[in-house]
């Protein structure tokens, strides 16, 4: 295979930190990176190792390990080899590639390995000291699923076994210094490198709303589209949902409303959710020329960037508010901001956003300016 020739976007906040990552994996087993949303830490790591001389085809004969590197869902996966290939200019699965279930985009000489953590936690039975691999990348830690902390728990366990391994852990959020504690040695914690993001303006609209018999969710969400719609402004819109059931009911709400305007009839309303096919996911990446509006679960919150997003509207739960404004609610609202500058108003239940304001300690820095009903 021949040698690459690795470049790193000036634009990236991570590629100026890339000398003192590098440096930080020569000297340690573990590395904390922790970056904001957009800061290029999901793209950019996996290249850094490659430039390091790790994975496959930086071995004689192209014979030693891989570069793994997880995702917590299958259309991050897929949709982050899909990028690194083309910033690398090779084919999908020469050098990046990905396996995720029931689809396997890996040639036998591919050098990094893009796939969800159940995949490698599943791979710990046949390969238990993961001798396939000599970096390891667990992308967005912060994310906590079950498969993660098994995993960070078993890397753990093996590291003292596998003194060549290098394990990489990305965090978006303040968790970083417990991830660092949890790799710790008797040299100390891991070292935790931060990253800025990269990020446009993002405008912040409050409105809450008190639900009815005849007012609910789906009507607050249409009259949020139609308010950032007015005057025929652009861009596409990215709506945050519990789970399928909500988004499908959505869907079927805004198509209905979308079709009574000229304007907005010929709206595209997708789904994204994780029981979807990869190819009904892999929808929201097609080019297109008119408005769209997105609905997905929380796949779209931080590694996965929907293209052509100007505006995000995130509709609030109780369970949400009242367990952690200032991560996962913080990353909704810079996915707006990752492309250009955006616009993010709140569709919450009014009950909901007041029982966080004044029951749950911490006041959300509400502007009394933004803070008004969708409809009375």
């Amino acid at each position: 295979m021949t040698s690459l020739s690795i470049t790193f976007p000036e634009s990236l906040p991570v590629s100026a930190k890339r000398e003192e990552i590098m440096a930080a994996i020569a000297a340690h087993q573990v590395v904390i990176v922790c970056g904001e949303t957009g800061s290029g830490k999901t793209t950019q790591l996996p290249k850094i190792a490659l430039a390091m001389g790790r994975g496959k085809l930086n071995y004689p004969g192209g014979r030693g390990p891989m570069i793994g590197h997880t995702q917590p869902r299958r259309i991050a996966a897929s949709s982050v080899a899909k990028r690194i290939a083309e910033e690398l200019k090779t084919p999908l699965g020469e050098v990046v590639g990905f396996k995720v279930r029931f689809q396997d985009r890996l040639s036998r000489d591919a050098s990094v390995k893009l796939m969800t953590d159940g995949i490698l936690l599943a791979e710990t039975q046949t390969d238990p000291l993961l001798k396939a691999y000599d970096t390891i990348i667990i992308d967005e830690a912060h994310e906590r699923s079950l498969n993660i902390d098994f995993l960070l728990g078993y890397l753990r366990e093996i590291l003292p076994r596998r003194p060549d391994l290098k394990i990489i852990v990305t965090s978006a959020t303040i968790d970083a210094d417990r991830f660092a504690q949890h790799f710790g040695s008797r040299n100390g914690p891991a070292p935790v490198i931060y990253v800025s993001g990269r990020m446009y303006p993002v405008e912040q609209r409050w409105h809450p709303f008190e639900e009815s018999r005849d007012y609910g969710l789906n009507e607050a969400i249409a009259d949020g589209v139609d308010e950032l719609w007015v005057g025929g402004g652009g861009g596409d819109v990215l709506v945050f949902l519990p789970g399928e059931r909500e988004i499908r009911e959505a869907a079927d709400h805004l198509r209905k409303h979308l079709a009574h305007s000229p304007l907005t009839r010929n709206t595209e309303v997708l789904p994204l959710f994780a029981r979807l096919s990869q190819a009904e996911q892999d929808r929201i990446f097609d080019s297109h020329s008119g408005r769209r509006i997105v609905l997905a679960t929380n796949v779209a919150e931080t590694s996965l960037t929907v293209p052509g997003i100007r505006y995000v509207i995130d509709t609030a739960s109780a369970a949400r508010w009242s367990s952690c404004w200032s991560s996962q609610s913080a990353r909704r609202r810079l996915t707006s901001g990752r492309v250009a500058a955006g616009a993010w108003p709140t569709a919450s239940a009014y009950a909901c956003t007041t029982r966080r304001i004044f029951r749950g300690g911490r006041a959300l820095p509400i502007r009394k300016s933004c803070a008004r009903r969708l409809r009375a």
